[in-house]
């Protein structure tokens, strides 16, 4: 593959892949990503999964293959510098520490993590890692798991139910119009919200990325369900009353 890449790069190789630079090559490594998980998600044939696989990894070997043109690093620094993160983050695996379970795992990972931001100079802040591409519900988790590991934590998930009444009562006085009065302040609210129904996900452990996307399909897959049902009946759902497409919709929901 690093031979692949360093022949679509070449002067004579595709001008498609030689006029590509990190930042434009960028969103097409989080679509990969996205369909990997997508094919993971829904189940998909091994040979289905593997060709997504492949082209996630194609993005990486690419991205690898500009850092080697601009001498900054190549695959083979990748391979390096990842294996001996994971040696050197898994003390009980390749070293003599022992642990009690996967917790402790984590709190030591996180601890190393601290202790190579401090090593290489970096804020000491330990959100400072917190990938700001993330997509918001995943970067929210990772901040409260991070705030919960310092122990800025409710003591029971009591609380955090209370905190989500709390936060969506705030949204309702805030003003449910689409003014462009108040604008900010709803922003606001929904915001706080929003990282609070996250919060009780992680209390749940449940993924709020993935309890979201699951929603999604269940939507999608309902309504083309609803569409079918109308059209085998001889109806036009843009022609139905919004009673008639609700019990369409119960319907299908039973």
């Amino acid at each position: 593959m690093a031979a692949i890449s360093a022949r679509l790069r070449a002067p004579d190789g595709c001008p498609w892949d030689r006029k590509q630079t990190h930042a434009s090559l960028s969103p097409f490594l989080l679509e990969e990503a996205y369909e990997a998980v997508d094919a993971i998600e829904a189940g998909s044939a091994p040979a289905n999964l593997a060709e997504e696989l492949g082209d996630l990894f194609l993005q990486l070997v690419l991205h690898a293959q500009l850092g080697a043109e601009e001498g900054a690093f190549d695959l083979t620094d990748v391979y390096r510098t990842l294996g001996a993160k994971i040696v050197r983050r898994h003390p009980h695996v390749f070293g003599d520490l022992e642990v009690s379970g996967a917790e402790e795992v984590l709190r030591n990972w996180e601890a190393i993590k601290a202790a190579e931001r401090s090593d290489a100079g970096a804020a000491p802040s330990p959100f400072a890692g917190t990938a700001r591409a993330l997509p918001a519900l995943a970067a929210s988790r990772e901040i409260q798991e991070r705030a919960s590991s310092l122990g800025w934590d409710w003591p029971a998930i009591e609380g955090v139910w209370e905190k989500v009444a709390e936060e969506l009562a705030e949204l309702h006085e805030a003003g449910a119009d689409d003014a462009a009065e108040g604008r900010d302040a709803r922003l606001h609210e929904l915001g706080d919200l929003l990282f609070a129904i996250v919060n009780l996900a992680r209390w749940m452990r449940l993924d709020p990325e993935e309890a979201l996307r699951s929603a999604n399909r269940r939507w999608i897959e309902r309504y083309e369900w609803v569409e079918r049902l109308a059209g085998s009946r001889g109806q036009i759902l843009t022609d139905l009353s919004a009673a008639e497409r609700d019990a369409l919709w119960n319907e299908v929901k039973r």
